[in-house]
């Protein structure tokens, strides 16, 4: 057959490898497509700029031209804009695009493939959301027939990088970052990766496609891991516990605000025997709940060039195969369901508080009754004996964990305790999931 015309739009870490394995690996490609691939452009904004492994020759500043004589776009600027207007032009001009873009996608996911829909053509994105862990095709094509009813996962390899260090050798933040960055897992400003942004894009895409309703961004309410100290991390090991930066995607049906959906980011307690507490390193994992499936857990490396250019051609693959087959382009209709977002101080959790309370009776009897007139109730209590201060005063540490409630009710719990003559502090407070 005809050879398909493939566009690139950006030439980075990811564009270098999707672009050599298009060239180096034409032939195995065509067999599994039925057709040869032809890399017809790439759109950069240097042309004049050295790119070792690619031809020059096929560089270029004209995304519209590149775009108009492809039967692909390969989409990997990243941002917001031009890549939005590129990508519509794209769908408009009847190709299909495959793209690794999780802010765009997280900001108009519902937008997008709609126009994609409406065009009869893909809008592939599995590299937007765990590099090369395949999720994106099973969640929308495998686990079509079923009901999924959660979603859990690790996907920011950064963080789990940090979080992992602070665990197994006992590193703070602060060096565990340090290391993160100088391996290459870590950008020079990490605020993405620590602040839980990153992984709130992916959670919208994710809550988007499992529970066909538009997710944005906006939605997932968001905590980053900045605050986990070593004294947390410790604490959770005493209990059986690992802290891990969880996103949470799923349907609620017993909030006292109704039935909706929720999508979280934080950093949460997992027990150590939970499939996702063995995640280590700057490894990714997304765990699924569905009605007749079960549970499932899709495991792998989450970022890299490789990984996501593995997971950028397995699109361009699927994609190619439908225009040599000729079936027609999109999943079924992406958003029909009519779904709330729920906030966060609607969704039942479980807090584990750890308290800096001053040695003396009556101590115990005050936390109790806080949690008395708030209407939640403590699971398990732990006090050990602290320092001795300055003034000679004995200090303890007290671990409450909680029954499970709404959010709200626990947060207004913790703010009064926070206000007790009797509590020095409020060390930590941190959610447990998976339980």
């Amino acid at each position: 057959m005809q050879a398909l015309k493939v566009a690139m739009l950006g030439c980075g870490v990811v564009g270098t490898e999707v672009a050599a394995r298009i060239q180096n690996r034409s032939d195995a490609l065509a067999e599994r497509i039925g057709a040869p691939l032809e890399l017809s452009a790439i759109v950069v904004r240097d042309t004049a700029k050295e790119r070792p492994g690619i031809d020059p020759s096929l560089l270029t500043t004209d995304a519209e031209t590149a775009i108009a004589g492809a039967d692909i776009v390969i989409e990997l600027m990243g941002g917001i804009e031009p890549a939005k207007t590129l990508i519509r032009s794209a769908l408009n001009h009847g190709s299909s695009v495959v793209t690794a873009n999780k802010a765009l996608l997280a900001a108009n996911y519902s937008e997008l493939m709609s126009a994609a829909d409406t065009a009869g053509v893909r809008l592939e994105h599995e590299a937007a959301v765990a590099g090369a862990i395949p999720i994106i095709r099973p969640v929308g094509d495998s686990l079509a027939g079923d009901r999924i009813d959660r979603i859990m996962g690790i996907v920011n390899g950064t963080t789990n990088y940090i979080l992992d260090q602070m665990d197994s050798e006992g590193w703070g933040f602060d060096e565990a970052l340090k290391t993160a960055q100088e391996l290459g897992f870590a950008e020079a400003d990490p605020t993405a990766d620590v602040g839980g942004h990153d992984a709130a894009a992916k959670a919208a895409i994710l809550s988007s496609l499992a529970f066909h309703a538009p997710v944005s961004i906006d939605d997932v309410h968001v905590e980053g891991i900045a605050d986990i100290t070593p004294d947390m991390v410790a604490t959770a090991r005493d209990q059986g516990f690992v802290i891990k930066l969880l996103a949470v995607c799923e349907r609620v049906s017993d909030s006292p605000a109704g039935s909706g959906l929720s999508a979280r980011v934080y950093p949460a307690l997992l027990g150590r025997s939970h499939p996702l507490a063995t995640v280590r390193g700057a490894f990714n994992a997304v765990f699924i709940e569905a009605e007749a499936a079960g549970s499932l857990m899709f495991y792998g490396q989450g970022a890299g060039g490789e990984p996501t250019a593995s997971a950028v051609l397995g699109d361009v693959v699927s994609v190619a195969r439908r225009k040599v087959l000729g079936g027609r382009g999109q999943y079924e209709r992406p958003f029909h369901e009519d779904s709330r977002i729920l906030p966060i101080s609607a969704i039942t959790t479980r807090y584990h508080i750890t308290l800096d309370v001053v040695d003396r009776p009556g101590v115990l009897a005050a936390v109790s009754e806080v949690f008395s007139d708030e209407g939640a109730s403590i699971e398990l209590m732990r006090q050990t004996v602290g320092e001795v201060d300055e003034q000679g005063t004995q200090h303890a540490k007290l671990v409450l964990a909680t029954h499970s409630n709404t959010d709200a009710i626990l947060r207004r719990t913790v703010d009064r305790l926070g206000g007790l003559s009797v509590v020095r502090a409020v060390k930590s407070v941190i959610r447990v999931e998976g339980q």
